[in-house]
């Protein structure tokens, strides 16, 4: 059975997307639906969909409409996190709402959130209620996820626990359905379902934490974008919350100070939160979360029943994810 690498998925999905009809009026609606897509991105989720099916055949172009329902579920979330964040930027481009307007791109999202709910179910009619119990619930949770993290904004509170259920819902889950999805589609053992679920989730929370220490202790270079944006905007994440737990009399009076301090002194602001990190120790604490999760995952994709050698794309999908080595 022909197994595909990461970058021929990838171009799959591309092509696909690239070739879907935005040709009916009214463009004001369309037009931003497909410059939103145009702007790229790794294609992380529909990419995992297709490997998940893949482990057990190889007909890919089968699913297609699935994975690109994924894709445009996910571009719908970035669409109207963009107007509720205010984003200037997307991907290097303005964002939808600043070529267009917020109320265009309101409403632009919506019938993306459509066309997704249309291509999820373009497939074999004994498949729709699986699919769609998959797809609907990972939505909603979502959107739980999205709200937790806007009722953390207004917080002092939030603990490790809910911290880390924040980004299960809003990040892992849909990592998650991808991979359960691509497998359904395959007619895997509902076992593996579950175990290639996990792996996605785990995968998803070891990403999202690595994502938070990278934004203090990542190479803006490697990274991407500007180190130090979570501490400007005093966004709880794992390495806020954990400082604020564990930081004696002295180090919580200095981390509530720059706290209270906004668009002042940015530089300033960024050296002396990070020298409270490190002086707590918070970098090696995220980094061991990290590390544990991905280990999970690892152990949940070693736990489906195929042969080694069926997930070595996959696996090595995953320490790319992560910039590990197999």
């Amino acid at each position: 059975m022909k197994t595909y690498s990461a970058s021929q998925l990838l171009d799959k999905i591309n092509n696909y997307l690239q070739e879907m009809p935005y040709s009916r009026p009214p463009k004001g609606l369309y037009d931003p639906i497909e410059y939103e897509l145009s702007l790229g991105g790794k294609r992380i989720r529909p990419v995992l969909m297709l490997m998940a099916y893949n482990l057990y055949k190889e007909d890919v172009e089968s699913i297609l409409p699935q994975a690109a329902g994924l894709e445009t579920y996910h571009n719908h979330t970035l669409l109207h996190d963009d107007v509720m964040d205010k984003a200037d930027m997307r991907r290097g481009k303005p964002t939808v709402h600043n070529v267009w307007n917020e109320n265009t791109a309101i409403l632009s999202g919506d019938a993306m959130l459509i066309l997704a709910y249309r291509l999820m179910t373009d497939c074999p009619s004994d498949k729709i209620k699986e699919i769609l119990d998959v797809f609907t619930a990972t939505t909603m949770e979502i959107c739980e996820g999205q709200q937790w993290d806007m009722e953390f904004e207004n917080r002092q509170d939030v603990t490790v626990d809910e911290y880390i259920e924040m980004i299960r819902l809003k990040t892992s889950v849909l990592l998650a359905a991808a991979m359960k999805i691509g497998a359904c589609m395959a007619d895997a053992p509902k076992e593996d379902q579950e175990k290639l679920y996990e792996f996605g989730v785990k995968i998803g929370l070891a990403f999202q934490l690595q994502d938070d220490y990278l934004d203090v202790y990542g190479d803006p270079k490697i990274f991407g974008k500007n180190i130090g944006g979570d501490i400007l905007c005093n966004k709880k994440t794992y390495m806020l919350i954990t400082a604020l737990a564990l930081a004696n009399e002295e180090q919580s009076k200095e981390l509530k100070y720059w706290l209270s301090v906004m668009d002042e002194q940015p530089k300033e602001k960024i050296a002396a939160v990070t020298r409270i990190y490190n002086n707590i120790g918070i970098g090696p604490k995220c980094l061991d979360k990290v590390d544990s999760y991905y280990k999970e995952g690892l152990a949940a994709l070693d736990a489906v029943s195929l042969p080694e050698e069926r997930k070595i794309v996959l696996k090595s999908f995953a320490c790319s994810m992560m910039n590990r080595k197999m």
